[in-house]
């Protein structure tokens, strides 16, 4: 239950070399602070799937990541839809059943208030989930699937960590896998049950040990901390938790392009083996597959995030492809399955919350989901095998989730809805021009905001002005509004300079419609349209959620 210090923030924290939390396989014993603290203990264990309420401590079994996400959203979907619909009132008794099961968390431990979302033209606004795979040992399940005994009920680890964010129009998904070997500053966290507060590190400490400091909310809030990127919801999933859900599911098809054994002389490695080509896998051998580091590429926590990417898309495919599940049998067992292997925030703590996300989900079709890795740069000196953030190039991919902009680079093809009139005639139309061409390279250029007036004043906007106060930069032309009476006039703006409705957007900080001339239309002539579609850095390695060719490489010193 409660924790009995605070880990040292200088000591050596353990490396994508070092081996996963308790070794891939078993007996891998782990080193330095990126392993759990000894001194502590784990919350205590609840014990399996389908106890329901008055287990004893709901934060056991601290759930994740990737396959805990898409599972429950289409199977608690489908599992609702027979079994309330179905069966009554017995349906409704197995529907708190289910509610029951669920465990649920604080969404942020840290003390930062996130930020409100911003909405589009349209009043929608994006939807962001953390995904969270806990290496715990705290069950009898968890401790003979993930080894490593000395660490049985030790503190888990957030050993994977992704960011889902659902467009607001609800036209695309992009993920940001975070490696867990990546290397930040803690924010300060107060564990809900004990009051125990974790200050702010003030040296850099692996993000995975986020998950120790309180809880999930903490991976949270140092997620917050990183990106700016607000989260809305979490998710958490364990060892037991993924083999309970891939046995549910039937299997998912993974490839590979050699044979492979993960496994060394020394005891390391996931055990997984596999035959070249493609093998639907489930169960304990799923597990193996989302484990494996010893065997892909080379032998590093981002090959292993480039399988696990593999393997959601491939799941995700397998869903939307209609798998069969129609006995009510494995019906119940799924939902059972999907509901006792999840920790959420308190937003998500009822099957219908979580039916209601599955439906926002759904709309994003497969060719339209970009999985990426965070750009990173290996660290030095004591650090070295750990990875930090790139400059410029990670900075890029938060910022373009804050800004709602696709990973995939493909415009949205659902139209932004066009106020059906002005409400004034063009003419008296009031535009503030401001110049916020600058980059973090290049100053403002000279002028920007009069020559962009003048066009304005060419299409009949006799009452647009230059404002010469100093304004934030903005790599993105956009038009900003106050209120909806001006939604209407802010949008034929947009239209007279062939700027895409979708950047026209409500804004509590201006008086009165304001066009930024930002860093994208530097240059003379009319709007660049096509540069409102930017392109993820090739660093964040994406991987469309459409593409079935996808094969891990098998590093030549792991087959047979």
């Amino acid at each position: 239950m409660g924790r009995s210090s605070t880990r040292g923030e200088g000591t050596r924290p353990r490396s994508r070399h070092d081996g996963p939390p308790g070794g891939e396989g078993s007996g891998d014993a782990p080193d330095g602070a990126g392993r759990r603290g000894h001194g502590r203990r784990a919350r205590t264990a609840p014990p399996q799937a389908g106890g329901g309420p008055g287990r004893p401590n709901r934060r056991a079994r601290r759930t994740a990541g990737k396959g805990g996400k898409r599972r429950v959203l289409r199977w608690v979907a489908c599992v609702l839809a027979l079994l309330i619909l179905g069966t009554g009132g017995a349906g409704y008794v197995y529907y708190k059943h289910l509610n029951g099961n669920i465990r649920k968390e604080d969404l942020t431990l840290g003390d930062k208030e996130m930020a409100d979302h911003k909405a589009n033209s349209a009043g929608q606004t994006p939807l962001n989930i953390l995904l969270i795979g806990s290496d715990a040992r705290d069950s009898k399940a968890n401790q003979k699937l993930g080894g490593a005994k000395d660490t049985f009920g030790g503190t888990p680890l957030a050993d994977v960590q992704m960011l889902l964010h659902l467009s607001a129009d609800r036209s695309n998904i992009s993920v940001i896998s975070m490696p867990r070997d990546t290397m930040l500053k803690m924010p300060k966290c107060t564990d809900p049950d004990t009051d125990e507060v974790y200050p702010a590190s003030t040296v850099d400490v692996q993000t995975n040990e986020s998950l120790g400091r309180g809880g999930p909310g903490c991976t949270v809030a140092a997620w917050y901390e990183l990106t700016g990127i607000t989260i809305d919801h979490f998710m958490m999933i364990d060892f037991a938790g993924v083999v309970s859900m891939a046995d549910a599911i039937g299997g998912v098809p993974v490839c590979v392009d050699a044979n492979i054994y993960s496994h060394t002389g020394d005891g390391k490695g996931s055990g997984l083996k596999l035959e070249k080509g493609t093998t639907s896998v489930k169960g304990k051998q799923a597990l193996q597959w989302l484990r494996t580091r010893y065997g892909f590429e080379d032998n590093t926590d981002l090959g292993r995030t480039k399988a696990q990417h593999q393997y959601l898309n491939s799941m995700v495919r397998q869903l939307r492809k209609g798998t069969k599940l129609t006995d009510p049998g494995k019906l119940m067992n799924l939902a059972e399955a999907a509901t006792s292997a999840l920790t959420v925030d308190k937003g998500l703590d009822t099957v219908k919350k979580l039916y209601d996300l599955a439906e926002e989900l759904k709309k994003a079709p497969t060719d339209r989901i970009t999985m990426t890795t965070m750009p990173n740069v290996y660290g030095t000196g004591q650090f070295r095998g750990r990875v930090y953030p790139k400059p410029e190039e990670a900075e890029q991919v938060f910022r373009m989730i804050r800004e709602d902009i696709p990973l995939d680079g493909k415009a949205s093809k659902r139209k932004a809805p066009v106020a059906e009139d002005q409400a004034a005639p063009t003419a008296e139309i009031a535009v503030s021009v401001r110049n916020a061409s600058s980059t973090e390279t290049l100053g403002p250029v000279q002028g920007r905001a009069t020559t962009v007036q003048e066009l304005l004043t060419e299409a009949g906007f006799a009452k647009a002005t230059v404002d010469q106060q100093n304004v934030e930069a903005a790599a993105t032309t956009g038009i900003l509004y106050p209120s909806a009476d001006l939604e209407g006039d802010a949008q034929a703006v947009a239209k007279a300079l062939g700027i895409p409705v979708s950047q026209v957007k409500r804004s509590t900080g201006v008086s009165g419609i304001v066009l930024a001339v930002g860093a994208d239309w530097r240059e003379d002539g009319a709007y660049p349209a096509k540069a409102a579609e930017e392109k993820t850095p090739d660093s964040a390695n994406p991987l469309n959620g459409a593409d079935e060719e996808a094969c891990m490489k098998v590093n030549p010193g792991f087959t047979w």
